[in-house]
């Protein structure tokens, strides 16, 4: 069972930068990808970025202002956020989905919560 555990959180002002950091328990590498989302109260989970095993990155809805990215040899991902804004406020949880027969399996951190004031 794939351990995620997810840091970095806390209250920042508007304008400002935060970075989490999300340690998985075992290799990343055996992960087909790993992502940051984020949930607002009252809603579902919402993909921020993403990096899959080959390296390559996604950003659906952040482009510019976030920044994904791994370290191998510490089984670490990271989210930089700069240029923050108050829509920003969220949970913002780690992801490791996993390939098994038929399908995929998505691991979960316990999210960081990430305050943005304006």
């Amino acid at each position: 069972q794939v351990q995620l555990v997810e840091s970095g959180g806390g209250l920042v002002q508007a304008g400002g930068s935060l970075r989490l950091s999300c340690a998985a328990s075992g290799s990343i590498l055996s992960m087909n990808s790993m992502a940051w989302y984020r949930q607002f109260p009252g809603a579902e989970r919402e993909l921020v970025a993403a990096i899959a095993r080959t390296g390559k990155t996604n950003y659906p809805r952040v482009s510019g202002r976030f920044a994904i990215s791994r370290d191998i040899a510490k089984n670490t991902i990271y989210l930089q956020m700069d240029s923050l804004r108050p829509e920003d406020t969220a949970v913002y949880y780690c992801n490791g989905r996993t390939a098994q027969a038929g399908g995929f399996v998505d691991h979960w951190g316990q999210g960081t919560q990430v305050t943005v004031s304006s």
